[in-house]
């Protein structure tokens, strides 16, 4: 095909995509600019219709945790799709790979957390540890147990109990009114912005107090779980828990017989230098939903995984737990993971991960020097963020309708490098095969992209 055909099959499919498609949390605004159409990858890098070139900061939608095209990957799905390509997890029906992979997790995820039930998405398998918490006190006789407790300024997904769930106002507001009668949202533990106006190195975890509170006010009896990100996600910047939280989150759920669930939706499979986040801090949830990276982007999987514990209640005939979906568990779905989870553990891309977090976390902080946009850095391993300010001394924010993080995320893609950004909060969550050289290409651009914005905007 000539340039000239390129270009025009390009152009054609730039107007098929705004004319036949809603994507998935649109932007007009953007789309008015022209839509970015990729057509291949290679590694940690896309590359669009026009051929053009792109550096991936953030893995796809911290999916592509593996690189894109991974042979060993794609000759799984071949050596399935030879064999079987799709039968239900139904009933009393299971196929090979799904079998496999339920072993797989149960020998790697954190604590006694065995049991999986496999679901599509992300917001599927929040929703299914919020049914599967509620079913379990039912089945236990406590069927008063209803109320999900859950943080401001987290998010566990689009469907409507994940909605419910969610403590960002930008995805409740148009679903109103939501399933506010059984989702109770709670104090959040961001500690750049407390709530309640403390300093995390005297506040005494004061925050956790007033969740303990809130329990109380409910009624212990009333709530079934207490979901919670570990590390919450990049709505918000990857906020780290201050130390000894998640141990008294897991002590006052025990102490009132609430289930805790974890989302490590985001933060699961390698990011933050261990398998899963809260296992820096060796605490165990009694469900964990995981996704995204978990399939390495390849097809659609996620899964609910819940104790012995939680999962007997179901066991006998009678007490079955009533959620399933088709596709929940797809054959190949399971098969590619199983596949991603192996490279994974054969390249030991976990501590490579930890290692390379540490270097993008220096480069990160060395650009305060260099620009007073750059404010602080939060985050942990590969998941980090970088908070943009109008002053970083004294950590003034920037006015948010100037939109500088838009402008950099511009800039830096006309450089070659997708940048992700939440308003002026910078995110990135690159592949876990991410090596020094390209941290430093990233670093090159963002640096000049940072001056840019500065004379732009007359910072």
């Amino acid at each position: 095909m000539d340039g000239t055909k390129t270009t025009d099959a390009a152009r054609q499919l730039e107007e098929d995509a705004l004319r036949y498609v809603i994507p998935h949390f649109a932007s007009n605004e953007e789309l008015r600019k022209g839509p970015k159409i990729f057509v291949r990858g290679e590694g940690c890098y896309l590359f669009d219709a026009a051929g053009r070139r792109y550096l991936d900061t953030f893995a796809s939608l911290l999916t592509t945790i593996c690189g894109h095209r991974r042979p060993e990957v794609a000759a799984a799905i071949k050596d399935q799709l030879e064999k079987l390509e799709f039968f239900p997890n139904y009933v009393d029906t299971f196929t090979e790979p799904l079998v496999r992979l339920a072993k797989k997790l149960a020998a790697i995820m954190p604590g006694d957390l065995s049991v999986s039930f496999f679901v599509n998405s992300g917001s599927e398998a929040n929703e299914t540890a919020m049914k599967m918490a509620r079913q379990y006190f039912w089945e236990k006789g406590e069927k008063n147990r209803h109320k999900i407790l859950f943080r401001r300024f987290s998010y566990h997904g689009t469907t409507l109990a994940g909605c419910s769930a969610t403590g960002i106002p930008w995805f409740r507001e148009y679903f109103e009114p939501l399933l506010t009668r059984n989702c109770i949202p709670t104090v959040s533990a961001r500690c750049y912005d407390c709530e309640i106006h403390l300093e995390p190195e005297t506040c005494g975890l004061r925050c956790l107090d007033l969740v303990e509170q809130q329990v109380q006010w409910e009624g212990p009896d009333s709530i079934a779980a207490f979901i919670m990100d570990p590390l919450p996600g990049s709505n918000i910047g990857f906020p780290v828990p201050p130390d000894g939280y998640l141990r008294r989150v897991r002590d006052l759920c025990d102490k009132y017989g609430i289930l805790l669930v974890f989302d490590e939706i985001q933060s699961g499979f390698g990011k933050t230098g261990k398998m899963f986040v809260c296992e820096h801090w060796d605490v165990v949830p009694d469900i964990m939903a995981i996704g995204k990276g978990f399939s390495g982007g390849y097809i659609p999987l996620a899964a609910t995984v819940a104790s012995e514990r939680i999962a007997a209640a179901f066991r006998e005939p009678g007490h079955e737990f009533r959620s399933g979906s088709t596709y929940g568990g797809h054959t190949l779905a399971c098969a590619a993971t199983l596949a991603n989870i192996e490279v994974i553990e054969k390249k030991n891309l976990v501590q490579h991960a930890g290692r390379m977090g540490q270097y993008l976390r220096k480069r990160l902080e060395d650009l305060r020097q260099k620009s007073m946009l750059a404010g602080f850095v939060s985050g942990m391993g590969l998941l980090q963020a970088l908070f943009l300010t109008s002053d970083n001394r004294s950590m003034a924010p920037l006015d948010a309708p100037m939109n500088v993080g838009g402008f950099i995320r511009d800039y830096c893609y006309q450089n070659g490098i997708i940048l992700r950004n939440n308003g002026d909060i910078l995110v990135f969550a690159p592949a876990l095969i991410i090596e020094r050289e390209q941290i430093d290409e990233v670093i090159s651009v963002l640096e000049k992209a940072l001056d840019a914005a500065g004379r732009h905007f007359n910072l």
